[in-house]
């Protein structure tokens, strides 16, 4: 009975475990910040080898049934539109295009698109481009034509599709893109005849005038937009003076099976675009695969390995993908892979089951195709016109081809559109026989090779540690800054206290945290008002973009002393107490927004957390540094200098721009160009930089240069 009216309570592990790490914050935010940065670097150690998820793609299990006649009368097809480049305004190129679809029996439509000029929009950044409605400053003379053929699967029902998209500029085409419009031709004349067809087969040949981008994406938006009336869409009749798809279908001497509406077929279940270089400097044909797709979208794995799979082993094309080339002259990165290659062997040595590392060769190329792959995903920009697929979840890749030979070649290349020609009905071979769309394989990875990947689980490890020490500080500092809380009276003396007053210092206490919330919420709005003026500088005339980034940032400054003399007591700590809670508030507030962004672009919130973490972890006055005369403040006190100095948005802008574009061409200006991509491409990256990482660095600035 004893026992039950005086318990000794005694803590869960789990609580006990919390208690160790925040007493223990500094040690363990050490450990983990140096094991995430190990982790990242040894990630092209832990790839591992491609496979194919789903059974049914059976890559290369059919042979190919292109025929020579094919390649002959693609070839014809490249002879015939390289001898009209320029001429009629390319209106006798589409003719031609169209003329060729429609005799092999193909559904011939053509979709007219008005293109729209990216510019900072404020209501729609999430949403897709207008392009295609009319705007105030439309032009007859400003529009493009895309051309359209759809094959009928003879034993589908209509309700999927393949798309085979080759962009193409009637005006100044080369030797390029009408190889490519060849290649796909040679397959498309096969596609005609096969009877195992069971998907609707779509070539879109696109009026790359405007971009290869722009003519896909307002494809798209019409073909996923029914429009039942024609407000705001261009028509044929608008602009009788001018080209318009009259003189399509007009003063032709061969009849064109064309369609005046716009033709659609079924869901589509993959898309590939075609292009061909128009110069190769390798020794050997190769081919080169973009995937990245807007805020870090990739499409499935599987597809990206049937490709490679046919690529090298039916065709004998050579992978190339995206690399940073200045990492594979580094030296300290040979160092490191050369280590790691002698701890493998170590390990492989004792024991042979312990497969660890890779030749340090392989180690600074895996490097730098990761490299590559997380910068080009952090941008959240497309690196072709794929990404308006995955804007609709539509698994999508763009090919590019270098071929070897020359012009002059005429052998050389039909053997070209041959090969490429059985890539193409290879891949479509093995998409057509899927059921149901692309799920088996991985959304979320990093390709370190061709055959080399890192998934999810994997590559968010590192992440995982570097961010991990965020809640733990915080954690210690907010229950720091409630112990430092003496009562004294005004003789020196320590006061009687009473249950009281305990109650009542206890819930003083408690809410002394909102104080450095409402300092952190005013950047937050601070930095959501940053966010909103390019739009506005964005609609004066004739304002290069140096004058459009120094007006961003005069506004920004002046918004912020608005801010501060209008709210001025928000920001008023006189205690270091307070200044550890303005602290630990700031590290909650980097820590969610880290984490939401990982959610949303994971190359971006790692970039973010290898520069905010370290910023927000050692931010403390420099007065109190440079004050305690020590070398442990003293070195503190540069730490934080040098971090708030790379820390800001601008100077990591340029460093990264040098680090992985090199010296040449930097200008101040392409910060706001950058700026500029960001938000016409719909990057959340944008609102990252202006929603976490802006309002987290002038918080740590401030606390810099607090005086205590």
């Amino acid at each position: 009975m004893a026992e039950t009216e005086n318990p000794k309570t005694k803590r869960r592990p789990i609580v006990r475990l919390g208690i160790f790490l925040i007493s223990h914050s500094l040690l363990v935010s050490v450990v983990c910040c140096i094991s995430g940065v190990v982790a990242l670097l040894l990630l092209p150690v832990l790839a591992k080898n491609t496979y194919i998820s789903e059974n049914a793609l059976l890559p290369g299990s059919a042979s190919s049934m292109i025929s020579n006649k094919d390649v002959l009368d693609a070839n014809r097809l490249v002879k015939d539109t390289s001898n009209l480049i320029g001429h009629s305004g390319g209106i006798e190129s589409q003719r031609l295009i169209a003329q060729y679809m429609s005799d092999l029996g193909a559904e011939v439509s053509y979709h007219k698109f008005h293109p729209h000029h990216n510019q900072f929009h404020s209501l729609n950044f999430f949403a897709s481009s207008a392009s295609g409605i009319i705007g105030e400053n439309f032009s007859c003379s400003s529009y493009g034509i895309n051309m359209v053929g759809i094959i009928r699967a003879p034993r589908g029902d209509g309700k999927e599709a393949i798309v085979l998209v080759t962009p193409y500029n009637t005006v100044t085409s080369g030797l390029g893109q009408s190889l490519s419009l060849g290649v796909a031709y040679s397959v498309f004349s096969l596609l005609t005849r096969v009877t195992w067809l069971a998907k609707d087969i779509i070539w879109l040949v696109a009026d790359s005038r405007y971009g290869d981008h722009t003519p896909v994406a307002a494809w798209l938006r019409d073909y996923h937009t029914p429009v039942f009336s024609d407000l705001g869409i261009i028509d044929t009749n608008m602009c009788q003076e001018s080209t318009n798809l009259y003189e399509l279908n007009d003063n032709s001497n061969t009849e064109i099976n064309t369609s005046d509406g716009f033709r659609r077929a079924g869901t589509m279940a993959a898309a590939l675009v075609l292009k061909v270089a128009d110069q190769n400097k390798q020794f050997e044909d190769t081919l080169s695969i973009y995937a990245e797709a807007s805020n870090g979208q990739m499409p499935n794995l599987d597809l990206i390995n049937v490709l490679v799979y046919l690529a090298v082993h039916r065709q004998g094309f050579h992978i190339r993908l995206g690399k940073l080339w200045s990492l594979l002259d580094s030296k300290w990165l040979k160092i490191l892979g050369e280590i790691l290659e002698t701890l493998g062997n170590l390990a492989g040595s004792i024991n042979p089951q312990w497969k660890f590392g890779i030749p340090a060769t392989d180690y600074v190329d895996g490097t730098a195709t990761l490299a590559s792959s997380l910068y080009n995903q952090a941008l959240g920009v497309p690196t072709g016109p794929h990404g308006a697929f995955r804007d609709y979840q539509i698994d999508a890749v763009t090919l590019e081809i270098s071929a070897k030979f020359s012009s002059a070649s005429r052998g050389r290349q039909n053997d070209f559109i041959l090969r490429g020609g059985r890539l193409i009905e290879g891949v479509i071979r093995s998409v057509n026989n899927l059921l149901e769309k692309f799920h088996q394989s991985f959304f979320l990875y990093l390709l370190t090779a061709p055959t080399k990947f890192v998934s999810v689980g994997v590559y968010m490890i590192a992440f995982g540690l570097l961010v991990a020490p965020l809640p733990m500080v915080a954690a210690s500092l907010y229950s720091g800054a409630n112990d430092l809380n003496p009562s004294f009276k005004d003789d020196g003396s320590t006061p009687q206290a009473t249950a009281e007053d305990d109650e009542l210092d206890v819930m003083f206490r408690q809410w002394k945290w909102l104080n450095g919330a409402k300092n952190v919420f005013v950047i937050q709005v601070w930095g959501a008002i940053v966010s909103f003026f390019p739009y506005f500088i964005s609609q004066i005339p004739d304002c290069t973009s140096t004058t459009s980034l120094l007006i961003w940032v005069l506004l920004s400054v002046f918004s912020l002393l608005f801010l501060y003399l209008i709210l001025g007591s928000f920001f008023h700590l006189p205690q270091t107490r307070e200044v550890a809670i303005l602290k630990s508030v700031t590290i909650s507030a980097a820590f969610i927004g880290l984490c939401l962004m990982s959610i949303i672009n994971f190359a971006t919130a790692e970039f973010g957390a290898l520069m905010i973490v370290p910023m927000c972890l050692l931010s403390h006055p420099l007065k109190l540094d440079l004050r305690a005369k020590s070398l442990r403040n003293f070195s503190r006190a540069i730490c934080n200098l040098v971090l708030g100095f790379v820390g800001f948005p601008p100077t990591a802008f340029f460093l990264l721009k040098v680090i992985f574009e090199g010296f040449s061409g930097v200008n101040v200006g392409d910060l706001w160009n950058w700026v500029e991509s960001l938000w016409a491409w719909n990057s959340a990256t944008y609102l990252y930089i202006c929603m976490v990482h802006l309002p987290c660095w002038v918080l740590c600035i401030y606390i810099l240069l607090h005086s205590c």
